[in-house]
C-alpha cells in the first residue's frame, strides 16, 4: 500500500493517507477488510482504535518492530500498548481483531540466514507470541517463519491462533493446515510478483 502511495515501507507514509486508502478499499468490496497498522504509526491506542474503525476494518496487523531505531521492541511494554487498543476497542463496542506481528524471524530472514537457522529463535518468539495472546490479541503472526522444524516447534507450545505467511519455501498450505496454523498471509509477494511481471513486459519493449 505504502509503494502505490510513493512512499517506502516501514511507516514511511503517512498514516492519514494509509487510512485514506484502506477505507477506499473497505467501501468498495463485501468481505471484510484487514489493514496493516504497522507498528500504529506512534499514534495513542484510542486514536489509533478510532482510525481502524473510521476506514472500516474490520481488524489490524500491529507490529513490534521500534521502526525509529530499527530494533524490536520491549515485548512486555508491547503487550502493554497491545492491551490498551484491546481495551480502547472494547470501549467503543468495536470487535476488532488484532493480528501481533512477531518479527523475531524477519531480520535474519531478510539478512539471507541460511537454512537451520530459525529453530534457536523459537524461545524467544514464543515468548513475545504468548505475551501477546495474554495481552488480549485474536492471533499472532511471526514473519517469516517457514522452516518446518522451527514451524513445529513453535506451533506446539504457542497456545493460540497463528498466522504464517506463504512464502514459497514454506512448507505448502496442506501441511500448515495439519500443523494448525489458522491463517496464510501473502502480504507484499502478491504486489512484488505484479511488479515482477510488469518489469518484464517494460523490458519486453526495449527488446
Amino acid at each position: 500500500m505504502a509503494a502505490t502511495l510513493g512512499y517506502d515501507d516501514e511507516e514511511q507514509a503517512p498514516a492519514d493517507e494509509m487510512f485514506a486508502a484502506a477505507a477506499r478499499i473497505a467501501g468498495s468490496v463485501e468481505v471484510p477488510v484487514t489493514v496493516d497498522a504497522e507498528a500504529g504509526y506512534g499514534m495513542a491506542p484510542a486514536e489509533l482504535v478510532a482510525a481502524l474503525q473510521s476506514a472500516g476494518a474490520a481488524g489490524c496487523n500491529l507490529e513490534d518492530t521500534d521502526h525509529a531505531d530499527e530494533s524490536l521492541r520491549d515485548p512486555g511494554r508491547h503487550a502493554e500498548w497491545l492491551r490498551a487498543v484491546r481495551e480502547a476497542a472494547v470501549a467503543d463496542g468495536y470487535p476488532l481483531v488484532i493480528n501481533a506481528r512477531v518479527d523475531v524471524f524477519l531480520k535474519p530472514f531478510l539478512a539471507g540466514a541460511g537454512p537451520g537457522s530459525q529453530e534457536e529463535l523459537v524461545p524467544e518468539a514464543l515468548r513475545r507470541a504468548q505475551a501477546y495472546l495474554e495481552a488480549g490479541v485474536d492471533c499472532v503472526y511471526p514473519i517469516t517463519l517457514w522452516e518446518a522444524a522451527a514451524l513445529r516447534a513453535f506451533m506446539a507450545e504457542v497456545g493460540g491462533p497463528v498466522n504464517i505467511v506463504r512464502l514459497p519455501q514454506a512448507p505448502s498450505l496442506a501441511e500448515l493446515a495439519e500443523l494448525g496454523v489458522a491463517r496464510v498471509s501473502w502480504g507484499h509477494l502478491l504486489y512484488r510478483g505484479a511488479m515482477a511481471r510488469f518489469e518484464q513486459e517494460l523490458a519486453s519493449l526495449r527488446e
